[in-house]
This record gives structure tokens, C-alpha cells and sequence, in this order.
């Protein structure tokens, strides 16, 4: 029961956090910023909308938007939002689940393909470069918690016999990979100082660009998996961070919630410090990510026997 109730209300407040992002943005330009409710005036304005489809768009087109929003809410149903059990898990499921984002991306891709529009290609090719790059990352990290839980699912991570915490004997090590992993979260979901969601230049666009095309319930799913990614990789961090316990039950809610907050503002004092990289550095930063992986393996070691 708690369970569900958690995950209703991520998929619920799931629009909301962006917000928060918008209001330290605005808070460090000395502005007052949107209303936290922003997210949720566009998906309703958008779905109010009536999408337009070009004559010479297929039925790719139309998937890339449901198989995006699909997949992104079905790496939440497995994830153990709170500290408490997911809703559905298997052995393996970690590995399934980052595909299924994958698989996400590439009807995105496929979408944005789909136009012939060549800024639209333009961004799908860095799109998938970017991503390749970023998913050895992710993986390295999956390699390094096998080592360390013997486990492959989500709910064996953070809720069986040894959950990953910054409280065990390799915890000060895994701060390389939270840094690694808040790298990827800016990468996978188009934040700066890799991309800008906010910005207007077609040319410097990575993932805004593909989805130009896009209108109405479309763009609204296309808005809300992008929504439900960004908290499963906060959820991510937030729980390596500070593991919640199961026994806690319905008190590990506003706990959870509270620290996904800490995880947003995190991004939103990353974004305002930060301009927008050149592109030539993104690869360069990406590949940061994993080489802090790398040592994070090497170091424990000694630790995981």
C-alpha cells in the first residue's frame, strides 16, 4: 500500500520539482520567477491543443513520444521510491530498465528522423553520441554496485541484506560516484552545462531541437517522460545519498520528497553557476563522469573483496 501511494504521488508531483529549478534560476537573477505550478499550466495547455502532423511524417512520428513517456514511467515502477519495495522487480531488471530508456531515445531519434529536417537530424546525431557516451557511464556504475551488492535490481540496491550507503565501509568513495551520477542526470536529461532546455538557437540545440516538430498531447508526453527521467535520476542519487528504510514506512514520504527538493536546487545552483559548454567539451565531460567511475572501481577494491 505504501508503495503505491508513493508512487502515485511521484508520478503526481513529478511536474512540480521542475519548478523548483525555474525558482533558484530566477532567485540568483534577483527575479521573482514562473509559479511552481508552471509544468502543470503547460501540460494542460498542451493537451488542450490539438497535435499538427506534416504530410510527410509516418506513424514513427506519433510513436516517439508514447514509447519516450511509456518507458520513463515504467523505470519508476521498479525503483524503490522511499526506501520501500517497488512495485514490480527481477534480477536483472536494472539492466532491462536503462535499455527501455534507451529504446526511448531511439523512437525519439527515430522521430526527429522522421521530419527530414535537417536540424532536426542535427540534433539526433549528438543526441545519440552524447548518449552512447553517457550510457557507459551508467554502466560502469551498474558493474561497480554488482561488485559491491552481488545484485542486479534496483530493490536489492537499496532495500535487501546490503543496501549502497554512504554509511559502509567504501561510502566516502561512492562520492565519486554521486558526482558520476550527477553528471549523467545533466547529460540524460538536457540540462546545462550540457544542454539548455530554455534556449532558441537551433544550432546549438541537442535535444530540444529533435522535438521542434512536435505539438500538442505529443509535446505534453514528450514534457511529462521528461518529467518522470529526470526524478528517477534524482531518486537515484537522493537514495545512495540517504537510504530509507522500509520499517520507516509512511514516514520515509515527506523524507523522500524533501530530499528529491535538495536534489532539484542542487540543479538549479549547477545551472546558474554554469554557462552552457562549447560543444567540442561536451564529450570531455561526459567521459569525466566515467573516469570518476573508474576510480571509484579501483579504489574499492580494496573494500569489495
Amino acid at each position: 500500500m505504501e508503495s503505491l501511494l508513493t508512487i502515485a504521488l511521484a508520478l503526481l508531483l513529478a511536474p512540480l520539482f521542475p519548478g523548483i529549478i525555474l525558482k533558484v534560476k530566477a532567485a540568483f537573477a534577483g527575479k521573482k520567477g514562473p509559479p511552481l505550478f508552471i509544468k502543470y499550466y503547460t501540460l494542460s495547455k498542451l493537451l488542450r491543443k490539438g497535435s499538427v502532423y506534416s504530410t510527410s511524417t509516418t506513424f514513427v512520428f506519433k510513436l516517439g513520444p508514447i514509447v519516450s513517456c511509456a518507458g520513463a514511467m515504467m523505470i519508476l515502477l521498479f525503483f524503490p521510491l522511499g526506501g520501500m519495495s517497488p512495485i514490480l522487480c527481477f534480477h536483472g531488471d536494472v539492466i532491462v530498465l536503462f535499455y527501455i530508456l534507451g529504446l526511448g531515445r531511439f523512437f525519439t531519434i527515430a522521430a526527429a528522423l522522421d521530419t527530414a529536417s535537417p536540424f532536426q537530424g542535427m540534433g539526433a546525431a549528438r543526441e545519440a553520441f552524447f548518449g552512447t557516451l553517457a550510457e557507459a557511464s551508467i554502466f560502469a556504475i551498474l558493474i561497480l554496485f554488482y561488485r559491491m551488492t552481488g545484485a542486479l535490481s534496483f530493490a536489492e540496491y537499496f532495500t535487501g541484506a546490503t543496501p549502497i550507503s554512504l554509511a559502509g565501509p567504501a561510502g566516502a568513495l561512492l562520492l565519486l560516484v554521486i558526482v558520476s551520477l550527477f553528471m549523467v542526470l545533466l547529460i540524460e536529461n538536457s540540462r546545462v552545462p550540457v544542454d539548455d532546455p530554455a534556449t532558441h538557437l537551433e544550432l546549438t540545440m541537442i535535444h530540444e531541437v529533435m522535438i521542434l516538430d512536435h505539438s500538442g498531447p505529443d509535446l505534453a508526453l514528450i514534457e511529462l517522460g521528461s518529467f518522470y527521467k529526470l526524478l528517477f535520476y534524482s531518486a537515484f542519487i537522493f537514495l545512495i545519498v540517504c537510504p530509507l528504510k522500509a520499517t520507516w514506512g509512511l514516514a520515509n514520504v515527506p523524507l523522500f520528497f524533501g530530499g528529491i527538493c535538495l536534489v532539484y536546487v542542487a540543479i538549479g545552483l549547477v545551472e546558474s553557476g554554469m554557462a552552457r559548454l562549447k560543444m567540442n567539451l561536451v564529450p570531455k565531460f561526459v567521459l569525466t563522469s566515467l573516469i570518476l567511475v573508474f576510480f571509484a572501481a579501483i579504489l574499492t577494491m580494496e573494500f569489495v573483496k
